[in-house]
């Protein structure tokens, strides 16, 4: 009879592919259920923003750690995980964002005038406002951190659907799955709009917020740029306050999204489908104004789930319950290796962090 591993993660998304990366790097058995194909869900896309900017300088500080840990990662897996060309923030929250910055230390970011913006972001228009390039931010590969983690955990990851995650009241987990029934020391979900869910089954309401989101892909005019910086842009300028885009690799293509989402019932339906759509003409027609480097007509939708935090677009925390672990929150994606091996530190014994904890709250703006 085969063992059984000692942890169980559930999802296949970043956070869970990361989780059980961090536990193998420890020595621990693992087996990660998937119940579709792995990064494919609120993993989904081809490029994410690494950025170091937050309100919180506790989460300043993780994701700073958590930048080393894609370095460290991207040589082990012999792939670039985040781009070199920084990311570049418009905006009146400039000042307090490099302020942040500043206090958290060994962060290189800093203003720039209009000469090194249009330098560092050659397809967006005139812009003469506040700016800040955070050069060691970057665009995330995101298939390609995908394929190499699934790769790296091999027949560790099933295809599998689980239905409940459940101490026995012995010290170990259970979970029954669409084709099975197993134990584990432990287990961690990191299952996206299904972690709610799951935490449901052993008396847990986790406070997520689930919406949809939309982020839309257009080419690039003419020969793509050798260097692009990701952008954040809260300036208003452009006539819109939540934008957020990022390269292709290759440069070729730049994803545009808006920060803003579309409210779902609890059941999962919309509230009002038609502001998907309308979400799509705004981001289209930010394009229009703002990215004249861009072919205003998309190549590709990507319309997502959302799992936000009350306390923060940024927040993320970690629910426990006995000997199972329950990470929720969103903008995840850069925080994925940092996060895994405190999750993996966690599954292992080594106790949850403090700041990890739900009453930390971390994300919130200080």
């Amino acid at each position: 009879m085969d063992r059984i591993p000692e942890v169980a993660v559930v999802g296949a998304g970043i956070v869970g592919l990361c989780t059980a990366y961090a536990l193998v790097e420890r020595g621990a058995s693992v087996r990660v259920y998937e119940s579709g194909v792995p990064g494919h869900g609120q993993s989904g896309g081809q490029s994410r923003i690494f950025r170091h900017a937050h309100d919180d300088s506790r989460l300043v500080a993780f994701t700073r750690e958590g930048r080393a840990v894609w370095d460290e990662w991207a040589d082990r897996l012999g792939a670039e995980l985040v781009s070199p060309d920084g990311v570049v923030a418009l905006g009146g929250a400039v000042p307090d964002r490099l302020r942040i910055l500043r206090e958290a230390g060994g962060i290189p970011a800093r203003p720039v005038d209009g000469t090194e913006l249009r330098a560092r972001m050659p397809l967006l228009a005139d812009y003469q406002g506040p700016a800040m390039l955070d050069e060691g931010g970057g665009a995330i590969r995101t298939r390609t951190a995908i394929e190499r983690l699934t790769g790296a955990l091999g027949d560790r990851v099933v295809t599998d659907e689980v239905i409940s995650v459940h101490p026995t009241g012995q010290g170990t987990v259970e979970v029954l799955s669409a084709a099975g029934r197993a134990q584990y020391a432990t287990a961690v979900v990191c299952a996206g709009l299904g972690t709610a869910r799951l935490a449901r089954g052993v008396g847990l309401s986790l406070p997520v917020r689930p919406a949809a989101h939309v982020r839309l892909t257009f080419r690039v005019r003419g020969t793509p740029p050798e260097r692009v910086a990701c952008l954040q842009d809260s300036s208003g300028h452009f006539g819109e306050t939540g934008v957020y885009a990022a390269p292709y690799p290759g440069n070729d293509r730049y994803a545009v999204g808006l920060s803003q989402t579309v409210g779902v019932r609890e059941d999962g339906s919309f509230v009002d489908p038609g502001e998907l759509v309308a979400l799509n003409d705004r981001a289209r027609a930010y394009v229009s104004r703002a990215l004249p480097g861009l072919d205003p007509e998309p190549v590709e939708y990507l319309h997502c789930w959302v799992t936000s935090l009350p306390w923060s677009e940024d927040g993320m925390a970690v629910w426990e319950a006995e000997g199972i672990f329950f990470a929720a929150g969103h903008n995840l994606f850069k925080q994925a290796p940092r996060l895994g091996r405190a999750l993996a530190g966690a599954a292992t014994g080594e106790g949850l962090e403090e700041d990890l904890r739900p009453a930390a709250k971390l994300g919130r703006p200080r």
